[in-house]
């Protein structure tokens, strides 16, 4: 989703600095924020192609990579930005997440149990720092248009086209664009009353 919120916070006026640093190291989040200078808002796009390991079969490896990578670096982040909002007197964290955390998914547990560990933990900091003017929030997102999770050999796939027409009661993928407008959206002063909240974005699919 990089490019995308990129691009369209760009067009909303924003001074976009991004990153793609590998942040499972321990420093690294508190590196990247330092280097970006003044941040008025932290998006944590944190992605990994899922494992589709049966749970019985979930390594030990498999489970602590994955939570690495996707759950260990929001922690970091928000102790490195945090400091910072609180001198200038406000700030917002965006996280963005999975709706895999939303509906139970088969051979997904170790990626469900990392989305639902970052989903948790935006609704107990989002409370805990909402009286200080820092909104934390996170997108539960599933059918977005990305190459990660839906590159085109998977799209142009008939079984995939079913499966959307199945589950997915808007019947298509969420545009890139649509998704990151509600992002921009959620980090704009018109989003001052949303804290420690959770808004799917899965075209209907998570949600019926």
């Amino acid at each position: 989703m990089g490019p995308a919120f990129c691009d369209v916070f760009a067009e909303q006026g924003a001074d976009v600095i991004g990153s793609d640093a590998d942040l499972s190291d321990e420093g690294a989040a508190g590196r990247v924020v330092d280097s970006a200078g003044q941040i008025d808002v932290l998006v944590a796009n944190l992605s990994i192609p899922a494992p589709s390991t049966p749970a019985l079969e979930v390594t030990e490896p498999e489970w602590r990579s994955v939570f690495a990578a996707l759950v260990d670096p929001l922690p970091r982040l928000v102790k490195a930005v945090v400091p910072a909002f609180k001198r200038r007197g406000g700030g917002k964290i965006l996280v963005v997440g999975s709706a895999s955390a939303l509906r139970g998914m088969k051979r997904a547990s170790t990626y469900s149990a990392a989305r639902g560990a970052q989903l948790a933990y935006v609704q107990a900091v989002g409370v805990e720092l909402a009286s200080q003017n820092i909104q934390v929030n996170a997108i539960a997102q599933n059918f977005v248009d990305n190459p990660t999770y839906f590159p085109a050999t998977v799209q142009s796939n008939p079984r995939f086209q079913e499966r959307l027409a199945r589950e997915v009661p808007l019947g298509r993928l969420v545009s890139a664009r649509e998704d990151a407008l509600l992002a921009a959206y959620l980090c704009s002063d018109g989003a001052d009353c949303f804290v420690g909240q959770v808004f799917p974005l899965s075209g209907g699919g998570a949600t019926r």
